[in-house]
């Protein structure tokens, strides 16, 4: 996530000495094998972010040459044979409905934009959407314990819209997460349960993130909307027990005020995940507004590449309201923007300065 906020800077700023550490780091990808002993979670958490970054600093014309060989590398990684768990990212996309999925899941839609693979990319969109709910999409997945499952006949990664279980409301629980923790109590334990819900929902935020961003001939999936707003619901369902998003998930709020108009409380200075992160900056002040989440755009044509401080900050609409209060709220989220970009900016400073 360092190398995305670094092309994230190069990109707003058009420094180039904030594109070199992208340069470097794709190059690594594809002569050291960094891939070589690690599991097909720890690829799937990292691989989107790089290749966002790549997309960002515009690497097929920055260096065509090694941006073919980035491509030669990425349709690779997509089975290449980790250790323990499922064999490849494709395979962790396939088969878990879990954190591991949800990661998986990310980084293969986010290699699928990159190389231009529709094919692979509807098919990663169909698998998403059973995860959400919809079991006529994919219901290929390979379950753990039933026991947080409404109907363990037909297991879903989302529990659906109005789902009790012993008379309690479970709509938008995440039942392969919750089962880290035994099985069904009310109130959940709030341990595993509670971090690995919110780990999952990394992965399955940036899917729908991308998803609905897609562009060009490409008609965007309008994720946010998919089984009943699937992914709010989980959010809410997380919220109402308390369990707020905190460290390294502290920048999902962003992405979620933004795209259902939810007003979870967001930190200018926001961890980023283990996936993906900066929405402080990114997202500001909005991916869309209003109901109808399918196809909003929050300013830029890059994945994460909104403008924070432009005439339109981010892209997105103030209401055409011109009232005091609007106004004053879209200046304070501006600078939210401004102070956000300022962080990046010194870390990536400090980044650069201890690699040298």
């Amino acid at each position: 996530v360092l190398i995305l906020a670094t092309a994230l800077v190069a990109a707003r700023t058009g420094d180039a000495a904030y594109r070199t550490p992208v340069l470097t780091a794709v190059k690594d990808i594809v002569t050291k094998n960094l891939e070589k002993g690690s599991r097909a979670l720890a690829l799937g958490r990292e691989l989107a972010a790089y290749v966002i970054a790549a997309d960002l600093v515009d690497l097929a014309k920055v260096d065509p040459a090694l941006d073919a060989q980035f491509c030669t590398k990425l349709r690779a990684l997509l089975t290449a044979e980790m250790t323990s768990g499922p064999a490849t990212l494709l395979d962790s996309q396939l088969e878990r409905p879990n954190n591991w999925g949800m990661h998986a899941g990310a980084s293969v839609i986010a290699v699928a934009l990159y190389l231009g693979d529709a094919a692979l990319l509807d098919k990663s969109a169909k698998i998403f959407k059973g995860w959400l709910g919809d079991r006529s999409s994919y219901a290929g997945f390979t379950y753990g314990a039933l026991d947080w499952q409404p109907d363990p006949a037909h297991p879903v990664g989302v529990c659906p819209k109005g789902a009790t279980l012993k008379t309690h409301n479970v709509d938008g629980a995440l039942p392969e997460e919750l089962r880290r923790d035994g099985a069904f109590t009310w109130p959940p334990k709030g341990a595993d349960g509670r971090m690995y819900s919110w780990e999952a929902l990394q992965g399955a935020t940036l899917q729908a993130y991308l998803l609905n961003r897609v562009g060009g001939a490409v008609k965007p999936y309008p994720a946010w909307d998919w089984c009943d707003q699937a992914l709010l619901r989980a959010t809410k369902f997380l919220y109402g027990l308390n369990w707020t998003a905190a460290s390294d998930d502290g920048w999902q709020p962003w992405v979620y005020n933004a795209a259902y108009g939810t007003t979870y409380p967001a930190s200018a200075t926001a961890q980023a995940g283990k996936n993906i992160g900066w929405f402080q900056w990114t997202a500001t002040p909005a991916i869309v507004k209003g109901t109808n989440t399918g196809g909003g755009d929050d300013g830029g044509g890059d994945p994460g590449g909104g403008d924070p401080g432009g005439g339109d900050p981010g892209g997105g609409d103030p209401g055409g309201d011109p009232s005091a209060a609007k106004l004053a709220a879209l200046c304070a989220k501006v600078e939210q923007a401004k102070t956000a970009l300022t962080q990046v900016t010194t870390l990536i400073d400090e980044a650069l300065t201890a690699a040298q």
